[in-house]
């Protein structure tokens, strides 16, 4: 029997102190749950924080890498890679892009969109514009580029100096935009929905007023869909809500259904600044991740998950709600699809902890506001399943809480 004390103890010793962890070790995942290594079951609506949109060990997405596995898993980019060819090819056809980078992570995926936004700038004539403008409580990742991008001080704590060229204003305020824009302004980045940021959602016409600025100032439009893309609003890509399109969009999470792969789409014209040399990534786009991509991508499409995400997505906000009219320390339940905040008005991380106890997985981002990214197949019933014990858990810990 696997010694669940010695491999996390190990964990401690050897692996680097980046994390906060839970004392779990979860080693086996199927659709909607996970098991520990003492066969705990655990609901997960946390999904890999939205990595696992199809659940976990999707069928399809397993026999794809298998089958992979067995052909080729990587060459380098020197040479023209069939699952990569196929992979680009269906995400054009289902978004607004022309073309395709290949990387890891959604860190890299916003650097190559950050990179492609500046030389698109310098090639047409405009070498004064090298700045961007992004979001208050955005987050874009954890390299040096993107965490100067990142709005957030608290992930950009003891890296000063951070890189220059970076201004941030409010989200959901076009005033302050329209207020940073300055002669040097290349592109601006946004979030259609803040994740990490606390599940923020726009008002209406703000996506729109940020496109119509960025065509009319000639300023590259950047929508970072690393959390909320990929189904995870009822739609492929956020930003269709709006029926508005970005020059440049990222994507990575659940692209290749839990193998990690980041994207940089763009549009023809924004994406011929790109030229042999200017950008590359040794593993991006290697036909491992890719051929699970293709997977992952096409099961989204077939499968009526968008519709299932809807559906559900409503139901769990109508119960979330439930629990708003009951509780008067929940001040706000907000998002769209299956990604969803319930803002506490206290601590939240002594809620996560209760729920583990009793089997559920969930989440807390900005230190109060429960975060729900379940996978895209969960269930009416399964949402019940957690209403039913956070609604007791809320009861316990909200005790003696002041609204």
């Amino acid at each position: 029997m696997t010694d669940t004390k010695a491999l996390i103890a190990d964990s401690q010793r050897y692996i680097a102190n980046t994390y906060s962890r839970f004392p779990l070790v979860l080693v086996r995942g199927q659709g909607c749950k996970v098991w520990s290594t003492d066969g705990t079951e655990y609901l997960d609506f946390v999904a890999g924080l939205a990595v696992c949109n199809l659940g976990h060990c999707h069928p399809k997405v397993v026999q794809a890498i298998h089958d992979q596995s067995r052909k080729l898993i990587h060459v380098s980019n020197f040479y023209h890679i069939e699952p990569q060819i196929e992979l680009a090819k269906l995400l054009c056809e289902n978004s607004f892009a022309d073309r395709v980078f290949f990387c890891n992570s959604g860190a890299e995926a916003n650097e190559a969109a950050m990179k492609l936004a500046k030389k698109y700038a310098k090639d047409t004539g405009r070498a004064e514009r090298f700045e961007i403008i992004t979001m208050e409580r955005s987050f874009h990742g954890r390299t040096m580029a993107t965490i100067s991008a990142t709005g957030q001080d608290k992930f950009r704590k003891g890296f000063d100096p951070l890189l220059p060229g970076f201004t941030y204003v409010p989200f959901n305020d076009m005033e302050a935009v329209l207020r940073a824009v300055t002669p040097h302004t290349c592109a601006i980045m946004v979030e259609p929905i803040q994740g990490e940021g606390g599940v923020n959602c726009p008002s209406d016409g703000y996506l729109k007023d940020l496109r119509e600025l960025c065509r009319e100032r000639g300023i590259i439009l950047i929508f970072d869909e690393v959390q909320v893309g990929m189904g995870r609003t009822g739609r492929l890509f956020a930003h269709e809500h709006e029926g508005v399109y970005p020059d440049i969009m990222t994507l990575a999470k659940s692209l290749a259904g839990g193998v990690p792969i980041g994207a940089m789409l763009a549009t023809e014209e924004a994406a011929k600044s790109f030229t042999p040399g200017t950008h590359a990534s040794t593993f991006g786009g290697n036909p491992l991740a890719t051929a699970a991509g293709l997977a992952a991508l096409s099961a989204l499409l077939e499968d009526d998950l968008l519709e299932n995400c809807t559906k559900v997505g409503d139901h769990l906000f109508n119960r979330l709600m439930d629990l708003k009219g009951k509780y008067p320390f929940i001040n706000e339940v907000r998002g769209k699809g299956l990604i969803i905040g319930m803002e506490l008005g206290f601590e939240g991380s002594q809620i996560v902890t209760r729920c583990m106890e009793e089997g559920f997985l969930i989440n807390c981002t900005m230190g109060n506001i429960l975060r729900f990214l379940p996978p895209l197949i969960i269930t009416s019933e399964e949402v019940d399943q957690l209403i039913g014990t956070l609604e007791g858990i809320l009861g316990e810990c909200g005790k003696g809480v002041e609204s």
